[in-house]
C-alpha cells in the first residue's frame, strides 16, 4: 500500500499531506475475467492504451512503474502484447486460474465479434463507406497509441541514462530498421545495466 507522503506548504511553511491513491487489493478470478472481458468489448483500434487505463486508473491493479516493467517484460516475449499482459498479470494475482480467466474474458468478445463483422465485411468490403469507416479506425489507434507511449515514457525523464536507451531503441528499429530481436538482444543488457547504475 502506498502512504501519503507529506509536502511543504508554499504560503505558510507547514507541512502538508498529499493523498495518493493506493494500489487496491488483489483481484480475484472473477474480477479478473470481467475487467479483460470490458476490456476486450472496448478496445477498439488497440488494447494496450485502455490496458494503461483499466489496470493502472480504473482499478489500480498495478502502480504506473509496474504496469511499465510487466509492459516491458511482455514486449520483450513472443506473441501479442496485450495476450501476454493479460496472462502475466493473471499469473501474477491468481497463478494460472487467473491467467485462464484473464485471456478467457480478453478474446470472448472480440472473438465473437470479428466472426460476425468478418462475415458482413465479405459482403461490402468494396463499398466506399466501409473504406472510409477502417481509414477512421486506423487513425483513432494510431492515436491511442500515441497517448499510450506518451504516458509509458513520461516517467523516463528522471533518468537520462533510461531515457536514452528508449530512443535509441526507437531510432535501431523506426528508423533504421533493425530487427526486433537482435534490437532486444542486444538492448536489453544495456538497459539493465542502466537501471542497476540508476538504482545505486
Amino acid at each position: 500500500m502506498n502512504t501519503p507522503a507529506p509536502t511543504t506548504s508554499a504560503t505558510s511553511g507547514t507541512p502538508a499531506t498529499v493523498q495518493v491513491p493506493p494500489v487496491a487489493d488483489a483481484p480475484s478470478v472473477r474480477a479478473l475475467f470481467f475487467g479483460f472481458l470490458g476490456l476486450g468489448m472496448t478496445a477498439f483500434g488497440g488494447a494496450l492504451p485502455l490496458a494503461r487505463r483499466m489496470i493502472v486508473e480504473k482499478h489500480r491493479w498495478l502502480t504506473p512503474a509496474e504496469f511499465t516493467d510487466l509492459l516491458g517484460l511482455c514486449q520483450f516475449l513472443p506473441g501479442g502484447n496485450i495476450i501476454n499482459l493479460s496472462v502475466a498479470l493473471g499469473m501474477r494475482f491468481r497463478g494460472w486460474r487467473g491467467a485462464l480467466a484473464s485471456i478467457l474474458g480478453l478474446i470472448a468478445a472480440p472473438s465473437a465479434v470479428v466472426i460476425v463483422l468478418g462475415t458482413i465485411y465479405q459482403h461490402f468490403q468494396s463499398d466506399s463507406h466501409v473504406k472510409h469507416l477502417f481509414a477512421g479506425l486506423a487513425a483513432a489507434a494510431a492515436g491511442l497509441l500515441i497517448q499510450m507511449a506518451w504516458k509509458v515514457t513520461w516517467p523516463l525523464r528522471k533518468s537520462l541514462a533510461l531515457a536514452c536507451v528508449a530512443v535509441a531503441c526507437f531510432i535501431a528499429i523506426a528508423v533504421l530498421r533493425v530487427p526486433l530481436v537482435l534490437t532486444m538482444l542486444v538492448m536489453t543488457p544495456i538497459s539493465i545495466y542502466a537501471t542497476w547504475r540508476v538504482s545505486q
